[in-house]
């Protein structure tokens, strides 16, 4: 299954071109925090496949939503059963393009700024997004990092009125990726 996942993933970011430089990162980070009144609640998943085509700036994440950590286990129950509906949506995806790719240069160390474009699918809802992030390349690897607000009702997700002090509709996205070549 996972190889049929990679191979999706490949696929989706793909052209025709034979020479095209894939790295791919099967652990990269999303963390999201909800600060509201009542209660902080933070939940880290480090499940998620990251892959970037290097050539194109093509890039891809796909996020296993049963997958994210929290601090007590009623919270993942009620993450998975009462908002994102995990069942259902067993996934959240993005996939895109890094927009200024002329500024970043995939193959060459340093420290660039990036505008990533594309859309994001979340709760069955598929929205056009753009993200500003750092993107460091360093010895051959490409490291992804992105903080940005999302907004759960674009996506769907519901908080119940008797939970809008436990729970914000604004929660914080962290991005982070450390993609190395894929080596088949």
């Amino acid at each position: 299954m996972k190889k049929l996942l990679i191979f999706g993933f490949f696929a989706a970011i793909s052209y025709a071109g034979l020479a095209q430089t894939k790295m791919i990162d099967r652990s990269a980070k999303i963390t999201f925090f909800s600060k509201a009144p009542l209660e902080d609640i933070e939940a880290v998943n480090s499940q998620v496949t990251a892959v970037l085509a290097v050539e194109t700036g093509d890039i891809a994440f796909k996020v296993a939503m049963k997958s994210f950590d929290f601090e007590k286990a009623a919270m993942k129950e009620h993450f998975n059963r009462d908002y994102v509906h995990s069942e259902k949506f067993p996934n959240a995806s993005f996939e895109g393009k890094i927009a200024n790719l002329s500024d970043v240069k995939l193959t060459k160390d340093g420290s660039y700024d990036a505008t990533v474009e594309g859309k994001m699918t979340i709760h069955g809802v598929t929205k056009e997004v753009s993200q500003t992030g750092k993107i460091i390349v360093e010895g051959g690897s490409v490291s992804i990092n992105a903080k940005f607000p999302l907004v759960l009702s674009d996506y769907d997700v519901k908080v119940p009125s008797d939970f809008t002090k436990k729970i914000s509709n604004t929660v914080e996205i962290t991005v982070s990726a450390k993609l190395e070549v894929f080596k088949r």
